[in-house]
């Protein structure tokens, strides 16, 4: 039986109640950037290495396992969430698969060797960090939303150490640091490769960035098609539909 703490809930996975997954509404809960990063992503099908840092409660891992038979580590900073990653592994029988670290993503070369894995992911805090006074009362979301233990740079740097010579590194983040970030995979050898901008519905702006880069790849930039999520009648588009009910 789960060991479920505070104001822990257990919830399907995805549509198709094939994984459970524990979450807290305080502490962490995954969202729609998840599910869509865990779809964009290169995976090799058979065997490999995948490293996702900022794991949270190990949401990717588990959407990933379901694609790759491929060895999946997930790196997470804040105890309390890197617990619920281990425990989401357990419950879902999936330990000899994925494994959870807990510690800082800067930290992880004497755990990690460098350029080990063939692919990662990442779906790093998104907002510069702000003024203390301005922080949320919850630390959780602080620490999970903005660059409290990370920068955005950081996060590029450890995803180039980790990532082996034409491996793959997939990212989400938000459209407004798109120059920011094809300007660090650069600096750091990560040739931008495929690039999706994500959009609530039509005739509204992109409020998501997909984005792919290779460890010393060639130029060759691919600007997939836009991915709306809502139709005007609020329902899913049916792109979106099959992302996030698993049926592609």
């Amino acid at each position: 039986m789960v060991q479920l703490y505070d104001d822990e809930r257990l919830d399907y996975l995805l549509a198709d109640e094939s994984m459970k997954i524990i979450q807290s509404p305080t502490a962490f809960s995954f969202s729609l950037d998840a599910v869509l990063l865990a779809h964009f992503a290169y995976v090799p099908i058979k065997k490999g290495r995948i490293l996702d840092l900022c794991t949270g409660n190990g949401v990717i891992p588990l959407l990933l396992s379901k694609r790759t038979n491929a060895k999946i580590t997930g790196v997470e900073i804040q105890e309390r969430i890197y617990q619920m990653a281990v425990r989401n592994f357990d419950l879902n029988e999936l330990t000899d698969q994925l494994s959870a670290i807990h510690g800082d993503l800067k930290e992880m070369q004497p755990v990690l060797g460098q350029s080990n894995f063939d692919v990662v992911t990442c779906n790093p805090p998104y907002f510069r960090t702000p003024s203390k006074n301005e922080h949320n009362q919850n630390e959780f979301l602080t620490i999970a939303r903005h660059e409290v233990y990370c920068t955005l740079e950081d996060v590029v740097k450890a995803c180039k150490l980790h990532v082996r010579p034409g491996g793959k590194v997939a990212m989400v983040h938000r459209p407004g640091r798109l120059a920011d970030i094809i300007a660090l995979f650069r600096s750091c050898k990560l040739e931008p490769k495929r690039i999706q901008l994500v959009y609530p519905k039509k005739g509204r702006d992109a409020n998501m960035l997909l984005v792919e880069g290779v460890r010393d790849g060639k130029p060759d930039l691919k600007i997939l098609p836009p991915l709306y999520i809502y139709e005007e009648d609020g329902n899913y588009t049916k792109e979106a539909e099959e992302i996030i009910y698993d049926r592609t």
